[in-house]
């Protein structure tokens, strides 16, 4: 039964790895992008949500994500330098698409609309750029594993900076 659950992601993988980068998720404005650092994964107490804390680098401006309790475990693991006895599904994932010769390169949180935001996984292959609409903290779990930029779109910083941000989901 792993096998073929196995199999049946490679086959979607594949199919990812087959298909042309466009029309896929939410437009990115060029050079409206700033790279930012994933600073801390914590549980705020106040707000009974676990939440991410982003940071452009260049200026120290920082927001906040709202995210799911195993998003923050997907997180905080490689975030913290802690290798698992087994891989969890995000190393599980890289791996895989190091064996189809599909490489991560970054991951870009595009947008903030109706109080979600929105990401795009960036891959290169044999058969050239690709990219993935993604929950954007599972696009944060996977750069960090993978050791390749996250940056944010300025509208999402515009965004989350209004009152109501830090009460935003990643979902």
């Amino acid at each position: 039964m792993l096998n073929s659950r196995m199999t049946g992601i490679a086959l979607v993988i594949v199919a990812l790895a087959l298909t042309s980068a466009e029309g896929a998720g939410p437009a990115v404005r060029s050079g409206s992008l700033h790279e930012v650092e994933i600073v801390a994964v914590y549980l705020d107490s106040a707000a009974q949500a676990p939440k991410v804390v982003l940071e452009r680098k260049h200026d120290r401006r920082r927001f906040e994500m709202v995210i799911g309790l195993t998003e923050m475990n997907g997180i905080a693991i490689p975030l913290n330098g802690v290798t698992p006895p087994r891989p969890l599904t995000h190393d599980l994932f890289l791996t895989l698409f190091g064996r189809l010769k599909v490489t991560l390169s970054r991951v870009v949180i595009t947008d903030l609309r109706d109080d979600i935001y929105y990401a795009i996984l960036h891959f290169t292959s044999a058969a050239g750029e690709l990219s993935l609409d993604s929950r954007p903290s599972d696009a944060i779990a996977l750069a960090i594993r993978a050791k390749v930029p996250v940056f944010v779109d300025d509208r999402v910083f515009e965004k989350a900076g209004s009152p109501t941000g830090q009460r935003r989901q990643a979902i």
